[in-house]
């Protein structure tokens, strides 16, 4: 472990506590935020050289500063990550991927409670249910509240002094029958935070307790001769029947279960969560996890359990897991089903999960597909192509002072490199440093074979260089017979101008351009690739001269060596036993005496 930050000594201080631990940079930015059952096992543990991820090795390279908090439990600990991860959003930490906000169902904490559906989650001391991952379905909750409860709509913040001093008065909502109208007193407190705890019950889904109390009421108000009351009780006994009987009934025996389950691949984990009241799925949520470091699955199980129990303000006692994650709430009981209903309902919840990755990956497979034919459709308008260019083709010129000139042509398809279609020519019939001659070569080459094996033609030729390169590449089209039918333009350098054939000015595309930085990127992918294989070969040129020089060492005997020993370093420093054991003593001899005499003379 290095020691330049004095890492070293704040690791070994660090206490055998419960805490958490946080990582900074250089410019004293939050990297990471981790718990620990151990505060100094854990931290030590990610400077111990070991299987480590490269996503790990450069966390750790960027560390400058550690610090720490000690908490009371590993739960504590897991509380205080959750809360910190949540304020920093450190770069390196599990990323909550949400990139919608769920409706949910809002009781209000003011006299007389309204209901109503939101996206906008308060902390205000109201009481929010849910989240709602159908609209539809949440929609329909409220609509069913509405026709059992008519509750006040109206944001008059309500004094109970002002309304025995009757200064309210009914709205229209009262008289086509939407509301009871608390503001004048014709339905009391007591009777309207009755309603609101049925609602309270109905979105639990408690709704059996609901109707079983909805039919007392129905009963007393038929012995005391309300008919009228009676019927509307009725009316909403049936409603909430209906209702019911359209929920996912699982089992009748099972009660109050959250249930979680996990899958995951190799950038994302999903924890799909179900809620099971009265025999009944009462409420479905699945959150995806962006994984940055090696987090375990339980770890990552942990993070999710708690974020969405959090979120949702699950009181449950039992959790259904498929495994148990790193840290167990105190008070919970967590199992893991092997059989029977509990394990049937881990295997749909299961099932949630996967469809949910899929459609994940769907979204993600469109937005890809989406932004590949934005691409393409702006370069199409802006270089005025008669057709989307899926196939471009750049070809670049190597060499130096004339030696060993190469050339190369890489491929890009969609935007994107396509490196197993790239290719490297050696120049054949041009002497010299003569790129204008070298281009019209290569092209040649190239696009007489293609024709030759009905291979495919690119969309679009890209050429590094200015008029000069691109005048020879055009020569070499109408001796194929294919100039205006593939479109083909010049990049130069400097002021990274493109030229159209025939065209004595330059067109100008702004910097900022993805055009511009698409063909950038392919000519300077050109040039890497060209660059690397003319290195290759002065570099085998150079060690293929020196070992030439020795007489009696054939081509056969040299490559022997070069394979054997790699470098001509390594031959120049070897025993004459050493390259006896490749080639023999009599070669070896002569190879030993060749370096070791011109060390001498030196």
């Amino acid at each position: 472990m290095e020691d330049n930050y004095g890492l070293k000594e704040k690791v070994s201080k660090l206490p055998t506590s419960p805490g958490v631990y946080q990582y900074f940079d250089a410019n004293g930015t939050i990297i990471y935020i981790g718990k620990a059952k151990n505060l100094k096992n854990r931290v030590s543990s990610y400077f111990m050289k070991g299987n480590q991820s490269a996503k790990t090795v450069m966390l750790v390279r960027k560390i400058r500063d550690i610090r720490y908090i000690v908490v009371n439990s590993e739960q504590d600990a897991l509380l205080l990550e959750n809360n910190l991860i949540k304020k920093y959003k450190p770069r390196y930490n599990i990323l909550l991927k949400d990139d919608k906000t769920y409706p949910w169902i809002c009781i209000t904490k003011e006299t007389f409670p309204r209901v109503f559906l939101t996206r906008r989650f308060v902390r205000n001391g109201s009481e929010y249910f849910g989240p709602y991952t159908s609209a539809k379905y949440a929609n329909t909750l409220i609509s069913l509240i509405k026709s059992l409860y008519k509750l006040r709509t109206c944001n008059i913040s309500f004094r109970k002094s002002d309304i025995y001093n009757g200064k309210y008065k009914v709205c229209l909502e009262y008289h086509i029958g939407n509301c009871l109208a608390p503001c004048v007193g014709d339905v009391t407190e007591e009777a309207y935070m009755e309603y609101i705890n049925q609602i309270r019950s109905i979105l639990k889904g408690n709704i059996s307790s609901v109707i079983d109390l909805m039919g007392r009421q129905m009963k007393e108000y038929a012995v005391s001769l309300q008919f009228e009351k009676a019927q509307t009780m009725k009316e909403g006994i049936e409603i909430l029947k209906s209702h019911q009987s359209r929920s996912t009934i699982v089992s009748a025996s099972l009660n109050d279960i959250d249930v979680f389950s996990y899958i995951d691949d190799e950038n994302f984990a999903y924890v799909n969560y179900l809620r099971i009241v009265h025999g009944a799925v009462n409420q479905v949520h699945t959150i995806e996890l962006e994984k940055k470091l090696d987090e375990s699955k339980e770890a990552l199980l942990s993070f999710a359990i708690f974020e969405i129990r959090q979120l949702v303000n699950s009181g449950s006692k039992e959790i259904l897991v498929p495994f148990y994650p790193d840290v167990l709430m105190a008070g919970l009981n967590y199992a893991v089903p092997k059989r029977g209903e509990k394990k049937q309902l881990l295997e749909l919840s299961e099932r949630n999960a996967k469809f949910f990755k899929m459609d994940r990956e769907r979204q993600r497979g469109l937005l890809r597909q989406n932004n590949k034919f934005d691409l393409l459709n702006t370069m199409k308008s802006d270089l005025k192509l008669p057709r989307l260019p899926h196939r471009m083709e750049c070809f670049d010129n190597s060499n130096i002072q004339g030696t060993s000139p190469v050339a190369s042509c890489v491929v890009f398809i969609d935007g994107k490199p396509a490196k197993r279609e790239y290719r490297h020519f050696h120049v054949k019939t041009v002497v010299g440093a003569n790129d204008f001659a070298s281009m019209e070569e290569i092209l040649f080459r190239r696009y007489s074979r293609v024709l030759k094996e009905g291979g495919e033609l690119p969309d679009l030729i890209v050429v590094d260089g200015g008029k000069g390169q691109l005048s020879s590449a055009v020569e070499t089209l109408r001796k194929l017979d294919l100039l205006g039918k593939v479109p083909i333009i010049g990049l130069a350098k400097q002021m990274e101008e493109i030229y159209y054939p025939g065209d004595s000015e330059p067109y100008i595309l702004s910097k900022s351009s993805p055009t511009l930085r698409t063909l950038m990127h392919i000519r300077d992918e050109a040039h890497r690739f060209g660059i690397t294989f003319h290195r290759q070969i002065r570099s085998k040129g150079q060690i293929n001269s020196v070992l030439d020089e020795i007489k009696g060492v054939g081509d056969k005997s040299s490559t022997a060596l070069l394979q054997h020993f790699k470098t001509v370093n390594k031959i120049r420093s070897a025993s004459r036993e050493e390259l006896a054991a490749v080639v023999g003593p009599s070669k070896a001899g002569k190879v030993y005496d060749y370096f070791h005499s011109r060390s001498e003379e030196v």
